[in-house]
C-alpha cells in the first residue's frame, strides 16, 4: 500500500546524516531538531503554534484536555473513521456522539451535525478523511452559532488546502480552534516511528498544551496543570525535517496517481471514484490542492467487494478496506442512543469501499496493472 523503502532511497543521504547528527550530539529528547521542525512546520502551515508530541492519538487527546471539557460533555464526530477519534473522547469520560457522513466525499455530514446538537454539546471533531478537507465553512458557522469548539482531526490530510467561501485559502488543520495530526510512517508526512503534533492560532491554548505534553510543567518540577508524557523524540523530528521540504511534491505525486486511476476507471459504471470537495462532482479537481489522497478509495457498486479484495490479494496487489465496521457498531462504542436509520450512508460505505495502493513511488506500469486487474474482475 505504501512504498516507504522507495521513498527513503531518494532522500537517503539527507535522512541518514540527520539521524547521525542526533546520535552524535546525543540530544535525544527535546533537542534542536524538535524545535527547528516545530518552526518549519509553523511556517509551512501558516499557523502560529505547532506543539509536537508522541503520536496522533495523543495529539487529539491533548487538544481535548486543553479545552477543559468536563465528563459528560458531548463531542460530535463522524461514524466512518478510525477508532482513535472516538477513543480519546471516551478515555476522557466525555460522551461521543457519532453521526453519519456525506455519501460523496465521506466526510462528516453537515445536516447530521445540526440534528445531533443538544445543550450538552461542547465540541465538533471533523475528520479530514482520506486526505480531503471537510466542509469547514459550514462547521465553523455551526460552532459559532452554538458556541462550540472545533477540533480538526488532520491525521490524513496534512498539506491539503481549503478554500473558504470568501476566497481565502488555508491549510487543513489551521481553521478550527485546534487541530491534531499524526506522523505515523504511512502518512503523507511520516516519520520512522510514532509522532504527532497539535496546531492552534490561540496563544493561551498553545501555552496550556505545551504544559500538558510535558507532565504539566512549564518550570521543572512545578506542575501547573494535569499533564501527560508525550514528546516527539529528536530522531523522529530529524526525519520529519528531512521530509517536510518534499511534502508538496509528495502530495502532487499522489494527486497525479489518483488522476491516472480515475481516468482508467472513468467508463466503468460499477466504480465511483473519489471526488474533490471544491466542485462536489465525481472528478478530481485540477485547479487546487484540495485533496492530498492519503488513501485512494473507490466505491464499488453491485460488486462483491470482499471477493474483489481476495482477487487482488491473489494477484499480489495490496488493498485495504477503510473501514469495515462502523464505530457505532464496535463493541467498545455501542450505545442504545443510536438508531440504525441515522447511519444509512456509513452502513452502505462499509460494504462498498476499497482502497488501492497510494504513495509517492507509484509508476504507470503499476497503475496499469492494478486498474486492469480491478476492471477484469468487475467485467468478467
Amino acid at each position: 500500500m505504501v512504498d516507504l523503502k522507495g521513498q527513503y532511497k531518494d532522500i537517503k543521504e539527507h535522512v541518514d546524516s540527520s539521524i547521525m547528527n542526533v546520535i552524535e550530539t546525543t540530544a535525544f529528547i527535546n533537542g534542536p531538531d524538535v524545535h527547528e521542525f516545530q518552526k518549519e512546520l509553523e511556517e509551512y502551515l501558516g499557523v502560529k503554534h505547532v506543539i509536537p508530541c508522541a503520536n496522533g492519538t495523543d495529539a487529539l487527546q491533548i487538544a481535548m484536555m486543553a479545552l477543559d471539557l468536563k465528563p459528560g460533555d458531548e463531542v460530535i464526530t463522524a461514524d466512518f473513521t478510525f477508532a482513535a477519534t472516538v477513543e480519546v473522547i471516551a478515555l476522557l469520560r466525555l460522551t461521543p456522539v457519532l453521526v453519519d457522513v456525506d455519501p460523496i466525499n465521506f466526510n462528516i455530514d453537515i445536516d447530521a451535525i445540526k440534528r445531533a446538537i443538544t445543550p450538552k454539546t461542547k465540541a465538533i471533531v471533523p475528520v479530514h478523511l482520506f486526505g480531503l478537507v471537510a466542509n469547514m465553512d459550514e462547521i465553523m458557522d455551526i460552532a459559532k452559532e452554538h458556541n462550540l469548539y472545533v477540533i480538526e482531526d488532520n491525521a490524513q490530510a496534512i498539506g491539503a488546502d481549503y478554500t473558504s467561501k470568501d476566497g481565502t485559502k488555508k491549510k487543513a488543520g489551521t481553521i478550527g480552534h485546534v487541530a491534531s495530526t499524526s506522523f505515523f510512517p504511512s502518512k503523507n508526512l511520516g516519520c520512522y516511528g510514532d509522532g504527532g503534533a497539535i496546531f492552534t492560532n490561540d496563544d493561551a491554548l498553545a501555552h496550556t498544551i505545551r504544559g500538558i505534553v510535558n507532565h504539566g510543567m512549564y518550570v521543572r518540577y512545578h506542575h501547573d496543570v494535569v499533564g501527560v508524557n508525550s514528546r516527539l523524540d529528536s530522531i523522529q523530528a530529524a526525519v520529519l525535517r528531512a521530509k517536510l521540504p518534499y511534502l508538496d511534491t509528495y502530495n502532487a505525486a499522489r494527486r497525479n496517481a489518483a488522476r491516472k486511476y480515475s481516468l482508467a476507471f472513468a467508463e466503468i459504471e460499477n466504480i465511483i471514484t473519489p471526488t474533490g470537495f471544491c466542485d462536489n462532482t465525481q472528478s478530481i479537481c485540477d485547479v487546487c490542492d484540495c485533496h492530498v489522497f492519503h488513501q485512494y478509495t473507490l466505491k464499488v457498486v453491485g460488486v462483491d467487494r470482499d471477493a474483489l479484495v481476495n482477487h487482488l490479494t491473489e494477484k499480489e496487489i495490496p488493498c485495504g478496506v477503510y473501514y469495515p465496521i462502523p464505530l457505532h457498531l464496535q463493541k467498545a462504542y455501542k450505545d442504545e442512543r443510536y438508531n440504525e436509520a441515522d447511519f444509512t450512508v456509513t452502513n452502505q460505505l462499509v460494504k462498498e469501499v476499497i482502497s488501492l495502493p497510494m504513495h509517492t513511488e507509484l509508476d504507470d506500469e503499476q497503475i496499469d496493472f492494478i486498474t486492469k486487474t480491478v476492471i477484469d474482475f468487475i467485467e468478467k
